[in-house]
């Protein structure tokens, strides 16, 4: 299992691209500075109307399948 820590803040208007499908993949930076790229439909559980904001950890299987996503 791998697990990646980072932040996001993602305002309400830059999320609308995600949400339109414009853009469907969120490119993270985590705390160790290791880059993390997942699918944006991770996020929709997490947005308000001020958009996305907190610290997150992503988990994933060896080979990077089977992404889950939480708040921390």
């Amino acid at each position: 299992m791998i697990r990646f820590e980072f932040g996001l803040a993602i305002s309400a208007q830059e999320y609308l691209h995600y949400y339109r499908g414009s853009i469907n993949k969120v490119i993270a930076t985590c705390a160790d500075g290791k880059t993390v790229q997942f699918p944006a439909a991770l996020l929709t559980p997490f947005v308000t109307t001020a958009g996305i904001r907190g610290r997150f950890v992503l988990t994933c299987d060896d080979g990077g399948k089977g992404a889950e996503l939480k708040r921390l």
